[in-house]
């Protein structure tokens, strides 16, 4: 049936057209975003996922640059307990050859361990980077231990959604050199702690020692204020083997606090690895949720083209045939 008042080819062939537009719209959106998912209405859960871990990374970055300050922290520690560890074994050397020498050359020794000394508290003052410093520190008048230097190492999402922060913590306490806090109780550094002479072990009660005299049972030293002449007066040479003790007690303890130190920028090299692994890992599953295949939308767009213009021509013939209704009615 001809009908003038519903052209049911020129419908069909509108809505076939609308159809081909509105795909050539999202394939043309594709390719100009670069993403299949790029906003929730185009697939809701993935959109979700993909949003969610991209602010995961986004946290990751983070952690990647708190791993890096953290790295540097702990390197400038590092690099102060070795040079202290240098200085404290030409203390040990000092101490060595004032053994059994004359008062007058234990004076002049003196000099030179005392620019020692100095030189150990410059090492620990001077190893601070952004604001942090774990060889010298300040407990304050009422902790009893310093505090120790968390470093941010992972950011964590479980199952249920809740998210929580992973550290590396340095335990300052265990390597500091010096201690400034006056608490009841706080426990000094490594080079300003009382030692035993016997034993060269901490304690946490103070015996001067009588220099020149003997060296006597319960006899405390400090390798931060240690000395071989003092006025007019020289070690005993039983005093100064009681002070190659405690040195070398404290050159053990250093050791140890740098091996702490290394073995904890090895963990945050380690983390900074897994980190940035576990970034490309996360982007590359992003990428297969919501990226476009190129290839797949540049072919998708050459037939949508074509099948346009074929819509056109359709439509417009079906148009044509009202023209061949109006022939009818001519004479």
């Amino acid at each position: 049936m001809a009908s003038i008042m519903t052209n049911a080819s020129a419908l069909t062939a509108l809505q076939s057209l609308n159809a081909t537009q509105k795909a050539l719209d999202t394939t043309q959106s594709r390719i100009s975003t670069g993403y299949r998912v790029s906003q929730a209405s185009d697939n809701a859960a993935y959109w979700s996922i993909a949003t969610t871990m991209r602010s995961d990374n986004q946290a990751m970055s983070t952690v990647s640059d708190a791993l890096g300050l953290g790295a540097s922290k702990v390197d400038t520690a590092y690099t102060g307990m070795d040079s202290a560890i240098k200085t404290i074994n030409q203390i040990q050397q000092k101490l060595t050859a004032s053994y059994g020498q004359t008062d007058a050359s234990k004076e002049k020794t003196q000099v030179e361990i005392k620019a020692l000394q100095d030189q150990l508290k410059a090492y620990a003052d001077g190893a601070t980077f952004s604001g942090t410093n774990m060889l010298s520190v300040n407990s304050g008048a009422t902790a009893t231990s310093a505090a120790d230097v968390k470093i941010v190492s992972a950011f964590n999402r479980d199952a249920t959604g809740a998210v929580s922060i992973s550290t590396i913590d340095v335990k300052v306490d265990s390597i500091k050199l010096y201690e400034a806090g006056t608490a009841a109780g706080v426990s000094k550094g490594i080079l300003d702690a009382d030692r035993v002479g016997a034993t060269g072990a901490v304690t946490a009660t103070a015996q001067n020692p009588t220099l020149g005299a003997a060296a006597a049972a319960g006899d405390t030293y400090s390798v931060a204020t240690m000395a071989i002449f003092s006025g007019t007066t020289a070690a005993s040479d039983t005093q100064i083997a009681d002070m190659m003790k405690v040195v070398d007690a404290a050159l053990k303890d250093m050791t140890t606090a740098a091996t702490k130190l290394g073995a904890a920028k090895s963990s945050i090299d380690l983390q900074k690895t897994f980190t940035s692994s576990l970034m490309d890992s996360i982007d590359r599953g992003v990428g297969q949720l919501v990226d476009a295949d190129m290839n797949k939308e540049s072919t998708r767009l050459q037939a949508l083209q074509v099948q346009q213009q074929l819509g056109v021509q359709a439509l417009s013939i079906a148009n044509g045939s009202s023209q061949s209704i109006l022939s009818l009615f001519r004479g």
